[in-house]
């Protein structure tokens, strides 16, 4: 039997059921690994074993009962440290908030979550306030690569890629507003779902605004379409939140890919350079699909890239959060941060108007693309995890993140579903990521590709401590 740590979500509930092993078992793995891990990847801000403990001791006695509290229970899970735990302080990477309050109310997705029985084992590091693609902040440093500890982890939910990666719980929650679920999903190896805008509802509002999404990061897609039919429940605190689901995301998993109409683009129409491992490596998940019954067509949607769009929407949010700051505190960011702030407060309303134009017609080009295809397929990035501490990769000749990930924050403009898929590694054992988009409200049939390479061996995850080359994490076998 694998052990604990490698066990997916559903595995776990399945074992709970059969009275194999308890959920106290199962959080005693997962915080072992996260406690060994700690000082070499560093993806946690924070770790709560006695509460974890207490609450899998409640659902240990309710499965004894048969009484289980939710589809969840019992089920250790990572919260991003940008999203509110009770409890304990949501810090978002920065030393501008002050750690001392009640802080009694928890994000929806939490609530979600603690309504349906999960254990949270704690909160998972961001660079400040989920500024960039990479995980590094003034507050906790930075969040390595648990495949190769001198390469990222990504960003900017890098710590609970990196959690779920080493077997620090099976589930955790991430946010997106450019590629920050997608990102480090990518580089390490797991699930990582970004759902159509406002299905998970978010609160506080993020000053990022509506390019910002929260989504589920798991070791398989099955474990994300569990998730989703928690964390999509309504919340009032979000006015932008849609209605409630009609069905089941996990039921929606079955049916394969025969008959779906899927679009290749492996380059966006030659736009974005890819490294030849990446490349080829999406390509055989492609042509799995096809062998599965899609029709695939390579084909390129009609964009262009509006990076300078994006930067508009994204440095004005950063302004936005910036704002509030005392001329010390300012001091205190990270210097990146600060150098986008200072650019975003030059942006005037019809600078910012100008974007949303921008946004509009690329929706409105995605919304016609996919009415001749279900499901866009893409590299989710054109590399594979480079140094970390560095916010582009050396010698790039990049300036900031987005540089190196034009097909991520395209579909954050758009609201679209999108999902990264681990479908292999390159020459250095990194992982490689493919990227699936369907059209807004699609996010059953993302799920349902993604689920159908996992159960083709296309997709899937390997343990870290189990692959050669680099400086491996060296975390012993779970209990």
């Amino acid at each position: 039997m694998p052990e604990l740590v490698e066990l997916t979500a559903v595995q776990l509930l399945d074992g709970y059921r059969k009275g194999e092993f308890s959920p106290v078992d199962a959080t005693r793995a997962a915080l072992r690994r996260a406690e060994e891990s700690g000082p070499d990847v560093n993806a946690f801000v924070r770790l709560d074993a006695d509460t974890a403990l207490a609450r899998a001791e409640r659902s240990a006695d309710r499965w004894r009962r048969g009484e289980p509290a939710g589809l969840l229970d019992g089920v250790p899970v990572s919260v991003k440290d940008i999203l509110l735990l009770r409890g304990g302080p949501t810090l978002r990477g920065s030393k501008t908030i002050d750690p001392q309050g009640s802080w009694d109310e928890d994000a929806p997705s939490v609530a979600r979550l603690r309504e349906h029985g999960a254990v949270f084992l704690g909160k998972t590091t961001t660079p400040e306030f989920g500024w960039k693609g990479v995980t590094d902040s003034p507050l906790s440093g930075v969040t390595r690569n648990p495949y190769d500890v001198t390469r990222t982890a990504g960003g900017s939910s890098g710590g609970s890629a990196a959690a779920v990666a080493l077997g620090a719980g099976p589930l955790a929650l991430g946010t997106d507003g450019g590629g920050s679920v997608r990102i480090p999903a990518a580089f390490c190896g797991i699930f990582g779902l970004k759902p159509t805008y406002g299905r998970v509802p978010l609160y506080p509002a993020s000053a990022f605004g509506t390019l910002s999404h929260v989504g589920p990061m798991t070791r398989d897609a099955a474990d994300a379409a569990l998730m989703m039919d928690v964390i999509s429940g309504p919340d009032a605190r979000d006015w932008s939140a849609l209605g409630p689901v009609d069905g089941s995301f996990v039921e929606a998993l079955e049916g394969g890919v025969r008959g779906l109409r899927v679009a290749y683009s492996p380059s966006l129409g030659g736009q974005v350079p890819v490294q030849p491992a990446v490349a080829a490596a999406v390509r055989r998940a492609v042509e799995r699909l096809a062998g599965l019954g899609a029709y695939v067509t390579e084909a390129d949607p009609d964009l262009t890239d509006p990076v300078d769009a994006f930067h508009v929407l994204w440095f004005g949010g950063a302004a936005r959060v910036a704002q509030r700051l005392g001329p010390r505190q300012r001091e205190s960011l990270d210097p990146g941060l600060r150098e986008i702030c200072a650019r975003g407060a030059r942006f005037s309303a019809l600078d910012y108007l100008a974007a949303v134009d921008v946004r509009m017609e690329l929706g409105r080009r995605m919304g016609r693309f996919h009415e001749s295809y279900d499901v866009l397929v893409t590299p989710t990035l054109p590399l594979t995890a480079f140094a970390a501490g560095m916010e582009v990769p050396p010698g790039s000749g990049h300036r900031r993140w987005t540089g190196w990930t034009p097909f991520t924050y395209p579909f954050n403009m758009t609201q679209q579903p999108a999902a990264s898929v681990p479908v292999g590694t390159d020459g250095d054992g990194l992982p490689v990521g493919l990227q699936l988009v369907a059209a807004r409200h699609r996010d059953d049939l993302v799920l349902r590709t993604a689920h159908t390479l996992y159960e083709a061996g296309v997709a899937g995850i390997a343990q870290p401590s189990q692959l050669s080359g680099g400086q491996q994490l060296g975390v012993p076998p779970g209990p």
